[in-house]
């Protein structure tokens, strides 16, 4: 196993340093997808998809057998500020339902093939609250960064993040504040169903917290702005960054811990692609900022890693075409 960098500043190196796709794979792959038994560019985005597979998993022939999906849950003490419409106690309530098998994501996860497990994080000790402190400190980042690089299987060929944790897309918010500028009430959306009021209190505690810890860098805006399960999530796609395994990012909060990734490489976010757009107000412009076109648009705003999921099938779909479609060659059919 690759072991997890001891501090933020060796995690950091590890991203910059962090090895491409296979160039050989990608070049095998084109010219693979340019023999196909189908016009050219017939399948749209699923041929620069499965390309882009190709590449990460270095065959130029590849296969889609043994997804991820990580769960993990954390509280924020934020909350007390009235962000969310729901109590923290929520949080451990749905992390139960996922280990009985009874949550959307559960459902999505196995749809998709893939092994889910979920990670709980001191959910009885919330983060700080942010508009006074530093959410986390640095060991306490470090210890969430790792749990998440330790749960990825390094033999996983696609990794999915999901998140629960009440209130958290205002944390989500003040990170994308932070890093990419705006007003706060750009980046705020209704999150679990909070009204006008509730709206402009999270605009509110997202101004406060931006302006008391907005000038850092993106591992230091995840610890002063995020909170536990958006650190073990970064975590888990720092891993998969370093070892080379494929990554869907699902929604507003996974973006927001991928947004702290980009932050310290401009390649940090090469082995994702973006599973879907989802209705949370400022996931279409954080998208935009990572420079990440999303392969669905379902109105969804769950959460847990549901869009990542889902959209793996359509990554399963590319795959199978690239990988077994016959060429004119085989076929014997006549290219023209």
């Amino acid at each position: 196993m690759t072991q997890f960098p001891g501090d933020l500043q060796s995690l950091r190196e590890a991203l910059r340093a962090a090895p491409g796709p296979d160039q050989d794979a990608l070049t095998g792959a084109a010219a693979r997808n340019g023999q196909l038994t189908k016009p050219p560019g017939a399948l749209g985005r699923l041929e620069d998809l499965a390309i882009w597979y190709a590449g990460w998993q270095g065959r130029a022939r590849p296969v889609l057998e043994a997804p991820q999906v990580l769960v993990f849950a954390g509280n924020h003490g934020v909350v007390a500020q009235g962000v969310s419409a729901f109590p923290a106690e929520v949080t451990v309530q749905m992390v139960a339902n996922f280990e009985a098998g009874g949550a959307a994501i559960n459902q999505l996860a196995g749809v998709a093939g893939a092994r889910m497990s979920v990670h709980a994080i001191e959910l009885d000790r919330p983060t700080q609250d942010f508009t006074a402190a530093p959410a986390m400190s640095e060991a306490e980042v470090l210890e969430a960064l790792r749990i998440g690089w330790e749960a990825v299987d390094a033999t996983a060929d696609l990794l999915i993040t999901g998140e629960m944790g009440i209130g958290n897309t205002t944390p989500a918010a003040a990170i994308a504040c932070a890093l990419f500028g705006g007003a706060a009430a750009d980046w705020v959306g209704r999150g679990t169903g909070v009204d006008d009021a509730g709206l402009a209190i999270k605009a509110d505690v997202v101004a406060r917290g931006v302006a008391l810890h907005g000038d850092r860098d993106g591992l230091e805006v995840l610890r002063c702005l995020g909170g536990r399960e958006i650190a073990a999530m970064a975590g888990a796609m720092a891993r998969a960054r370093v070892e080379g395994i494929p990554v869907i990012l699902d929604g507003f909060i996974c973006c927001a811990a991928a947004a702290c990734l980009r932050a310290v490489s401009p390649t940090a976010l090469d082995h994702a692609v973006a599973g879907h757009v989802s209705a949370e107000a400022g996931h279409g412009a954080l998208l935009a900022q990572l420079g990440k076109t999303p392969l669905l648009s379902m109105q969804m705003r769950l959460g847990e890693g549901t869009g990542a999921a889902l959209a793996a099938n359509i990554l399963r779909g590319a795959v199978a075409c690239l990988s077994g479609i016959a060429t004119f060659g085989e076929a014997g059919v006549s290219a023209g």
